[in-house]
């Protein structure tokens, strides 16, 4: 489940961001606990707690006391929003910018999506 290429507990929070979105975990589903989801990865408990804390400042999990970690009811939403956001700075701004510098005009690229449908 893990690699490299970032920090485990920003993957653990991808991960669970990954599980909302798909819609595995919906809002108000409790998570995994810090110490079972440390056990079932074999990582440290600190590791998995800086990465649910993360997700708590983020709003996408809210702690209910002696009980656990739940998912908040506007993270699905929450999540989308920044994800299309995101789609559009690091996807749709890069391909305008080729496409600007191959020559393909922004109708040529409505007309090609349009035929992809």
């Amino acid at each position: 489940m893990f690699h490299d290429r970032s920090p485990i507990y920003l993957q653990i929070a991808d991960g669970i961001k990954n599980d909302v979105l798909s819609g595995a975990l919906k809002e108000d589903d409790q998570v995994m606990s810090t110490n079972q989801y440390a056990a079932f990865y074999r990582i440290n408990p600190a590791t998995a707690a800086k990465g649910f804390a993360q997700l708590v400042d983020e709003g996408v999990l809210y702690k209910r006391r002696g009980i656990g970690m739940f998912v908040s009811p506007d993270a699905p939403a929450k999540l989308r929003a920044e994800r299309r956001q995101r789609f559009f700075t690091e996807v749709v701004d890069p391909m305008l910018d080729e496409a600007k510098r191959v020559g393909i005009g922004v109708d040529d690229i409505t007309h090609y999506l349009g035929s992809r449908r």
